[in-house]
Parts: C-alpha cells; sequence; structure tokens
C-alpha cells in the first residue's frame, strides 16, 4: 500500500482519482490546490503525488517545482494530470519535474496503470 496526494481543484476528478486508487489498496489523501499539495507532501511524506496542472493560488507545475527544489521531497514520483494536452504544455511539465503527464479526459484504469508503474520503479 501506497500514500497518495491527488490534487485537483475538480471535485468530481479528485473523488474519482481517489476512488481509483483507493480500490487498489493505496491511502489517498486529497486537497484542492497546489499550496496544500506541497503541504501534504511535507506532512505525509507520500510514495507518489498526483498534480492537476490548473488550479487556484500554486499551480501543479508550480507545486512540481517546490516538491523537486525540497531536498525532502525531490524524490517523490508526480504525475501531472491536466486537460492542457498541447506538445508544448506536456514538454512544460516535464521540464518542470513530473515523472508522468497524463491529459484530461482520460481513463482510470490507465491512470492506475502509470501509477503502479512509477510506484514499481520507486521501489
Amino acid at each position: 500500500m501506497a500514500v497518495i496526494v491527488v490534487a485537483d481543484d475538480d471535485v468530481d476528478i479528485r473523488d474519482l482519482v481517489e476512488f481509483k486508487l483507493a480500490t487498489l489498496g493505496h491511502q489517498i489523501v486529497t486537497v484542492a490546490d497546489g499550496s496544500s499539495a506541497v503541504d501534504a507532501c511535507r506532512d505525509s511524506h507520500p510514495d507518489l503525488a498526483v498534480l492537476d496542472v490548473m488550479m487556484p493560488g500554486l499551480t501543479g507545475l508550480e507545486a512540481v517545482r517546490e516538491i523537486r527544489n525540497n531536498p525532502a521531497l525531490k524524490d517523490i514520483p508526480v504525475i501531472l494530470l491536466t486537460a492542457r494536452a498541447q506538445q508544448s504544455d506536456v514538454q512544460t511539465g516535464y521540464d518542470s519535474g513530473a515523472d508522468d503527464y497524463i491529459t484530461k479526459p482520460f481513463s482510470p484504469k490507465d491512470l492506475a496503470s502509470r501509477v503502479e508503474a512509477l510506484l514499481a520503479r520507486a521501489v
């Protein structure tokens, strides 16, 4: 079982991701914005974080940068989950430090597979 932080300002997406990952046996910490995501990472030191890019306050991109710049958090795998699908957006996501980039709409099964793959690599 892994601890996973899920940050999305859309409650329906957040609930869907939480439900899918919880059915895999993971403990999910949900938050609604980037600042809370960084705080949750500091508090629970999760095994993985799934972040929306476009959130109020601190964006997912800014949250990834903060996570990568914190020595205690820098090794947490991060998946960006976003509606921004342009190639330049994807490149910006990876340049910000994301380990994976999934565009909305997304398949919950695909998300689960990619989460499991990142968790397996992190071991």
